[in-house]
């Protein structure tokens, strides 16, 4: 994998935004990505993202931590924070920002106790597909401390689905998915392309894997365009 998405956020990091990222999905079409938006601040997230790192407490792992914006505000607020990345180049953002425990490794293949896991910006879609759900609740759950909570955001995107005149939605599956909230993503940077899988995943499906692999789940907050913050614990 190239990991454009990350090398052009190293890019943007170091003053280099002369050439406009564009990312497109299976269905949907190609559109610039503005990687500003992985570069907020406090009041500049989503009601949701700000939720959750209210919620945040103890010793804290955000996977997927991306440019680190979320982990240099609980660094600010004095938690013990850790920022976990599969980019290389993401991780080197992280640090160049200030983060101060930046981890390059697949969650997968990390270990450590964790009061708080941060899966935000549709965190779960780190899953890829419905059938490695189980996989990853079973290592997030390893993470966690005895009474620690995963607190993770994703999206119910069957709104982007026509409907029939009955109201159902009519979703052509892809050939290599299970399910609708499979997603590929194409990222077109600097005259190259590079694919990767994401998960979206609608809260009853989120709450059901949660059950199955000994976790309690709860509805946090519900946002305005189909998202969702929820709570993950291991059930007592």
């Amino acid at each position: 994998m190239l990991d454009l998405l990350g090398r052009s956020l190293l890019d943007y990091q170091k003053g280099d935004r002369s050439d406009d990222v564009h990312v497109e999905t299976n269905i949907s079409e190609r559109e610039i990505l503005f990687r500003s938006h992985f570069f907020r601040s406090f009041s500049q997230m989503i009601p949701l993202e700000q939720l959750a790192l209210t919620k945040a407490q103890g010793r804290v792992l955000d996977v997927g931590a991306g440019t680190g914006s979320h982990v240099l505000y609980l660094q600010e607020k004095g938690l013990d924070v850790v920022a976990l990345d599969i980019s290389a180049f993401a991780v080197e953002v992280c640090k160049l920002r200030g983060v101060k425990q930046a981890v390059c490794a697949d969650v997968l293949d990390y270990n450590g106790k964790f009061d708080t896991i941060l899966m935000l910006m549709n965190g779960i879609g780190v899953c890829q597909k419905l059938s490695k759900i189980d996989l990853y609740l079973q290592k997030l759950k390893s993470l966690l401390t005895p009474t620690g909570q995963i607190l993770a955001t994703s999206t119910d995107i069957i709104y982007m689905f026509d409907q029939d005149e009955d109201g159902g939605y009519i979703v052509p599956i892809a050939e290599d998915a299970d399910y609708y909230g499979e997603l590929t993503y194409t990222i077109s940077y600097k005259g190259k392309k590079d694919s990767f899988p994401w998960l979206f995943l609608d809260y009853n499906t989120l709450q059901n894997a949660a059950y199955h692999n000994g976790l309690s789940c709860e509805l946090q907050q519900e946002g305005d365009a189909f998202n969702y913050l929820a709570k993950l614990q291991i059930d007592q």
